[in-house]
Formats: structure tokens, C-alpha cells, sequence
């Protein structure tokens, strides 16, 4: 292999690095030179796994190679009828891989449609291409919202970037020609031409990814964290344990051969929870599929558990609460006799023509002012979210800035605060165009500045945000709104949809210390004037009080935050790097989404939780039992058949169904902690009931057969009281799986005898049947009320010492 590696590099010819012209970009031949030289930007993760993948993962695993290896020992002592637990397994795997590469087929249609695209130069054209198709050497071209995909150095223009995703810091680096860009950071405004210089696997972002790899695990959610520490804990104990089994089953209770194999068999099967975590994966694959129905496009499965575990909801006002299009509602001049509407029209049209800005605010503006320009800008300076204001100098005495008031005015707002606040206050959004004495680049802003008018722009609030907050309302979820715009502004408007307490705002300005910050993001809930690190500082003080936050965005100025939320929802309609860092992308770009992707969430990982509670039943039962007759030496009561029927009928059919089943309550506490207190009280009754037939058997010398058959009763018994505590309330589904299985248990059981190993029973064996049958019911409630009673002393307990 390694041979053919390195003759597949001799042969590779890789094109020598070429100064490309800005103007003309690469051709054709020159394109297809470094395609075939393995000079393209060639994702280091594809999108999705590949079909050899999704065999391999269903087929290779630790549990897998367990089932056959315990067949073969079935098939070895030729008991043939107890390799039914085999067929169950097959079946898992066919489903698995079945819904895996339907899941696969449709999110591949998704991930195209929302692949990220690149503007490159070619043949003296732009042409616009998947990133993935780009090549080392070509022209790209870099806008505002851009996140730079591949290392590049700018060749034209000027753009200040973002570097915050791959250096932690949040300072706007300003670029010129002849500076590198760095893959995995973006452009916050102006734009550029670059030529590409490392891509792919030679890119800075993806040696990070490698290297991160290699260093550190992924992060997985509570539930899948949980059920893999369980599963790990069951198979280091398992083969150990099964050795031991074996020993007790043939050399001390000297059974023959093949009873003691198929006893120690069963003994482990009951161990295993076989379909457990491919329930889990198939409920999430499902639900991965529902969201790509509803054009709902989830880069990760496990954030659909965090999603579902939300109490607090950030949200920006533009794009979510209101509409993207905003309008100028009117320009109020400031100095009219110095500056009239008409001079003021004037200068916003050349303005508007020479700023670089590609955002709402500015699309809105030349709307509006739509007059011809009559002048060249000598200078530029783009608007940014941290500074909050932009400018363009014409010359000499005719530079101007247009902005946030606060961020201009500075000491003099005082004097225009009872004007601009009257207007914030009615919802609309108030820029500040100042003529100003010195360069627009300055900092600080210390040239002399003469206010000119006051534009008035507004977002139409969304038909549908209402109600969506008042989902959220009365689901519990906090909804905080984090925004760029003046606080009164953002009040008003959170106030007309419906936002709780939205009369509660504050100016981010204020908030000077981290101490001040933490405190304000748990009182208010409007934040204006809000930068981006303020932002992602918000959403962090929110996680670090112990809440469990999704942040919803579409610009720029969102992506600190989206990438430091627990779960991140991008508007496709935004910027394309919000769309990168997002755990979740709404391809409609249509907030109202919202509900039913958290519903989602909530349906699945309520149904996992509670059909999971099924096969816990059955192994905690298997583990005390097995060491019960190990301790006892007693025969351990069942064979691998016997499991099967009842594991098939009341844990594998009614999970799957279970499972996607709509569950819209709220998802609280710990998965395992959940689980186990729901299967604790079933497995209890289990393991009483099966300790007494147990001890008839030694007291009364029942027969081996018919204590199998009696403790499969009883244990069929149990599951279906199990199945029918987890079903209520009933609907139509629920109702007609329980009757389907419940006859389905009886006609195995009195119809079906030779092929699940079990005998024909004596009246005395008869009567000890239904002792125990008659059990079931109250011992199960007895140990759910002993568990209630507990779990409201503990609660108590903890309410006293908070």
C-alpha cells in the first residue's frame, strides 16, 4: 500500500505556483492542471459518511462480533432452534443500514444546495463554483460575509477580516495588498481579490482540524455520552462474566454440554442491550430526516438533543423578529440652515453609490436615495459591527459619517437624545449623518463634527413571530434579544411581538466589566449596542449560570455567539459563514421554523428516553439474576429462544414504534438517571418474581423445563405491564400495538411451544403460574410508589439546603 502511494506521487504531476493575474485568473488547462495535481481545495471531512462507512459502522461492532461469536457456540452444540436472537440481530443491522443510506441520499441532496459557494476569476470572467472546486492559484473573490475557505494572499482591494473562529481574538484585522488571509476566518467588510496559496489539506483551518483530531475526542451529548459509558461498561463486564457462567452451568452443576452453553448464552443475551443504541441512531437518523422535509438542514445529530434541552433563546432583531427588507421611513435634518433636505439628498446618493457595504441598512439607503452620483470617494472606510458606523471622504472638508449617534455624538449625545430617543422608541432605527472634520479611518474621532440629519429606517415585524414567541412562552424557554441596534429601538420592537419583558433593556456600552456583563445577561432581556464579542461574551455568561442556550443569527456579527451557543440556528438567506458554524440551518430562512424544530427535538429524545427504559428493564433483571445463580449456584432459568420471543414482543417492537411517536414535553434531567428510575421498578418485580419460582423450584423439585417456561411467563407477563405503563396515555397506535402484542405473546406461547423451547405444564405447575402472574402488577407498583416516595424526600432534602 505504501508502495502504491508513493508511486501514485511520482506520477502525479503538481503544477509550479503561479503569480496569477488579478484581472484574468486562471484557464482552463490551467484549472485542470492542479485538479489532476492534487492542487484542489478538497474538503479534509467529507460532508456525509460514504456506503462502505455506513456498512462498516453497522456491521463491525464490539456487540456484533459478541452475538456471533455466542451462534457459533449455539451452532456448535447443534441447539439450533435458540439461534433465533440471531435473526434479530440481522435484522438490526439490514435496518440500520437501510435507514442510514435513506438518511445519507437525502441529506446529500440538502448539503448541495447548501454547500458553500467561492467567486473565483477565470478567463478575465467570474464565475461562481462550490469551494470545493476551487484550485491552489485561483483568483478568489472576498466580500463582506465571506468566510475565506482556503489560505489566500490579497492581490486587490481591501477588506478587514475576522479571525476570531481560529485565534480567539475578536479584533478586526485590517487587510491590504501583499497580507495573507487565513482559512476559517471571515470578512467583516470591503472586498478583495486573493490568490489562493494552500488549499485543502495544506490549508491552516484543516491542519487545525487534523491536528484537533488527533488531540481531542468529539464532544458528544448528555444522551449519547451516557449510553456509550453504558455500553462500555456492559461489554468490558460481559465476557468475563460469561467465562464464569459457563463454568458454574457445566462443571459445577454438571449439566451437559449444550444445556449449560445455551444456558450461559442466554445469560449473556439478557446482558446486551442488542437494539439500544440502534434505536437511538435510527430515532435520530428519522428525525434528521423529518427537519430535511421541512427544509431544515441538521450539520449535527447529537444538537438535536441540546436543542430539545433549551430553556433560553437568543435571538437578533433583524432577520428573526422582523423582516430582512428594511425601508427609510423619512430624513430629519438637523442644520437646515446650513444643510438642506435637498443638499443632504445629495450627498446620501454619492454616498451610498462609492460605500462598499453589501448589508440591509445599506440596500434600504440606495432604495431611497436613487439620484446619480456626481463624485469619486478619495477614501473609504467600510461599516463594521464593532465600530457601529462607516464613512466616505470626497475631498477636503467633505468627509462624512453615517452611524450609530451614540458611537458619533459621543459626549455631545445628551444634546440629540430626546429627539433620537422619541424616534428609537417607536421602533425605528436611527442613523446619524455627520459631516466631519478629519479622515474616516480616525480613531478616536476627535476632528470636529457637524450633525446633518437623522435617516429613520424600519423592519416590518414578522407576521408569524407572535405566536412563535408565545410557543416559546409557554413552552419555558426565555427569549433574550442581543442586538447591534439602539436598546429603546429593539424594546419596542420586541415588545410588538410579544417578547416577555422586553420593557427590561439595557445599553451593552454600560457594560464595562465582566462581573456587570454576567449579572445583566440573567435581569435583562433587550440588549442593544451590542458588539460581537459582546455578544458571545452574553451567550457564554448564559451557559456558565447554568442554562442551556440556542442562539439564532443570519449576519456577520452573529458568528462569535452561534459558534459559542450550545446550539446554533443560521438563516440560510444570511451571511454564508453563519451558515458554516451553525449546528442547524433553516433553508426557508423562516424563524416560524422554530417550533417544530425544537418539537423535533423534544419528540426524540423524549421517545429514546422512554423506550430505552424497556431494554434497561430487561438488563438490569439479567445482570442480578446472573449473579444471583452464580452466587446460589443455581440453573440460570432461560434459553437464548426463550429470550428472544420475549425480548422481540416487548422491548424491540414497542421501542421502535414508541419511538416515533410525537412527544412535545420538555426534555429535564439526566438521560441515564431517567431511564433507569422508569425500568427500575419493572426489573425489581422481575428479579423478585424469578427469586421465588426459583426457590419453588428448589422447595417443590418443579422440572427444569417447566421452571424456563414458568419464568418466560412471568417475564412476558412483567414486559407487557412494563409496555402498557409506558404507553399511557393510549392513542389508536399505542392501542393497537399493545393488543397486537399481548396476542402475539399468547399464540407463542400456547401455539408455538417446541420453537421457543418451552413445555407443556402440570396443574401444579399451572398453579404457580398464575401466583406469580397475579404478582407482577402490585410488586411493580409497590417499587414505583417506594420510588416516588424516595425521589420526593431527595427533592425536598435539595429545596431546603438551595
Amino acid at each position: 500500500m505504501k508502495q502504491q502511494k508513493t508511486d501514485e506521487c511520482k506520477t502525479r504531476q503538481i503544477p509550479p505556483v503561479l503569480d496569477t493575474d488579478p484581472a484574468q485568473g486562471l484557464n482552463a488547462r490551467q484549472v485542470e492542471e492542479r485538479l489532476r495535481g492534487g492542487c484542489a481545495n478538497t474538503p479534509v471531512n467529507p460532508p456525509s459518511k460514504t456506503v462502505g462507512q455506513i456498512i462498516r459502522s453497522n456491521v463491525f461492532t464490539y456487540f456484533n462480533l459478541i452475538f456471533f461469536i455466542l451462534a457459533a457456540c449455539i451452532i456448535a452444540v447443534g441447539s439450533w432452534r435458540n439461534l433465533t436472537f440471531l435473526g434479530i440481530v440481522l435484522a438490526n443491522i439490514a435496518i440500520g443500514i437501510i435507514q442510514e443510506l435513506r438518511s445519507k441520499r437525502m441529506l446529500d441532496r440538502l448539503n448541495i444546495l447548501s454547500a458553500p459557494k467561492a467567486t473565483v476569476i477565470r478567463e478575465g470572467e467570474t464565475f461562481t463554483v462550490a469551494t470545493a472546486e476551487t484550485v491552489r492559484d485561483d483568483i478568489a473573490v472576498f466580500a463582506a460575509g465571506n468566510q475565506i475557505y482556503a489560505d489566500a494572499v490579497v492581490v486587490s482591494g481591501t477588506c478587514q477580516v475576522n479571525e476570531a473562529l481560529i485565534t480567539g481574538e475578536a479584533d478586526e484585522v485590517p487587510k491590504e495588498p501583499g497580507d495573507t488571509l487565513l482559512s476559517g476566518s471571515f470578512v467583516v467588510s470591503g472586498n478583495c481579490r486573493a490568490r489562493l496559496t494552500a488549499v485543502g489539506a495544506e490549508s491552516f483551518v484543516s491542519r487545525l482540524t487534523l491536528e484537533a483530531k488527533k488531540a481531542k475526542k468529539p464532544q458528544m451529548s448528555e444522551m449519547m455520552r451516557s449510553l456509550t459509558k453504558l455500553v462500555k461498561w456492559i461489554g468490558f463486564i460481559v465476557i468475563p462474566f460469561g467465562v464464569i457462567l459457563a463454568v458454574k452451568e457445566i462443571l459445577w452443576l454438571h449439566r451437559d454440554l449444550a444445556t449449560g452453553v445455551t444456558s450461559t448464552v442466554a445469560a449473556l443475551i439478557g446482558m446486551i442491550p442488542e437494539g439500544l443504541y440502534l434505536l437511538t441512531s435510527l430515532a435520530l437518523v428519522a428525525s434528521v430526516m423529518r427537519l430535511a422535509r421541512r427544509k431544515t438542514l441538521a450539520h449535527d445529530m447529537e444538537c438535536i438533543e441540546t436543542l430539545a434541552r433549551i430553556d433560553t433563546l437568543c435571538v437578533d432583531k433583524t432577520g428573526t423578529i422582523t423582516e430582512n427588507k428594511m425601508i427609510v421611513e423619512d430624513v430629519v435634518p438637523l442644520c437646515e440652515e446650513q444643510v438642506s433636505e435637498a443638499d443632504i439628498r445629495s450627498i446620501m446618493e454619492d454616498y451610498v453609490y462609492a460605500a462598499q457595504d453589501d448589508n440591509d441598512t445599506m440596500a434600504a439607503l440606495r432604495r431611497y436615495f436613487t439620484g446619480n452620483s456626481r463624485r469619486s470617494a478619495l477614501s473609504i472606510l467600510p461599516f463594521t459591527s464593532a465600530r457601529k458606523y462607516g464613512g466616505v471622504s470626497f475631498g477636503r472638508g467633505e468627509t462624512y459619517l453615517l452611524g450609530a449617534p451614540e458611537n458619533l455624538l459621543r459626549g455631545d449625545y445628551d444634546a440629540y437624545a430626546p429627539l433620537i430617543e422619541s424616534y428609537a422608541a417607536k421602533g425605528c432605527r436611527v442613523l446619524l449623518l455627520v459631516q466631519y472634520g478629519g479622515q474616516p479611518g480616525e480613531e478616536p474621532l476627535d476632528g470636529e463634527m457637524l450633525p446633518l440629519a437623522l435617516l429613520l429606517l424600519s423592519n416590518k415585524i414578522r407576521e408569524e413571530a407572535p405566536e412563535t414567541f408565545r410557543y416559546f412562552r409557554e413552552q419555558g424557554v426565555t427569549v433574550k434579544v442581543i442586538s447591534g441596534d439602539n436598546p429603546a429601538t429593539v424594546s419596542e420592537v420586541a415588545k410588538r411581538a410579544g417578547i416577555p419583558n422586553a420593557e427590561k433593556y439595557i445599553d451593552a456600552r454600560t457594560l464595562r466589566t465582566e462581573i456587570a456583563l454576567n449579572r445583566a445577561a440573567e435581569e435583562y432581556t433587550v440588549f442593544g449596542r451590542v458588539t460581537p464579542e459582546q455578544k458571545r461574551k452574553l451567550v457564554r455568561a448564559m451557559k456558565a449560570a447554568g442554562h442551556t442556550v440556542a442562539m439564532t443569527g443570519d449576519g456577520v456579527n452573529d458568528v462569535l455567539a452561534l459558534k459559542a451557543a450550545d446550539c446554533s440556528v443560521a438563516m440560510a438567506s444570511g451571511s454564508e459563514v453563519a451558515c458554516q458554524v451553525s449546528h442547524i440551518v433553516l433553508l426557508n430562512s423562516n424563524f416560524a421554523s422554530m417550533p417544530d424544530v425544537v418539537q423535533e427535538g423534544r419528540r426524540v429524545i423524549n421517545n429514546i428516553e422512554r423506550s430505552a427504559s424497556l431494554y434497561l428493564v430487561k438488563n438490569i433483571f439479567s445482570f442480578c439474576l446472573a449473579f444471583i445463580t452464580l452466587f446460589a449456584t443455581l440453573p440460570y432459568p432461560f434459553t437464548p429462544a426463550q429470550l428472544s420471543l420475549v425480548s422481540a414482543l416487548t422491548i424491540g417492537f414497542p421501542s421502535f414504534v414508541l419511538a416515533m411517536e410525537p412527544n412535545k414535553s420538555r426534555v429535564e434531567g439526566h438521560f441515564l438517571k431517567n431511564v433507569i428510575f422508569r425500568a427500575f421498578p419493572a426489573a425489581a418485580a422481575d428479579l423478585f418474581l424469578m427469586v421465588g419460582v426459583l426457590l419453588f423450584y428448589l422447595a417443590f423439585g418443579l422440572s427444569e423445563a417447566a421452571l424456563s417456561t414458568i419464568c418466560t411467563a412471568v417475564m412476558g407477563i412483567v414486559g407487557l405491564l412494563m409496555v402498557h405503563r409506558t404507553s399511557k396515555p393510549y392513542n389508536k397506535l399505542r392501542l393497537s400495538m399493545m393488543l397486537v402484542i399481548t396476542a402475539a405473546f399468547a399464540v407463542s406461547f400456547f401455539f408455538l411451544k417446541d420453537f421457543f423451547e418451552l413445555a407443556v405444564l402440570a396443574w401444579p405447575d399451572i398453579l404457580v403460574l398464575v401466583v406469580f402472574a397475579l404478582l407482577a402488577n402490585p410488586v411493580m407498583n409497590t417499587v414505583a410508589s417506594a420510588l416516588a416516595a424516595m425521589q420526593k424526600f431527595f427533592d425536598r432534602r435539595k429545596a431546603k439546603k438551595a
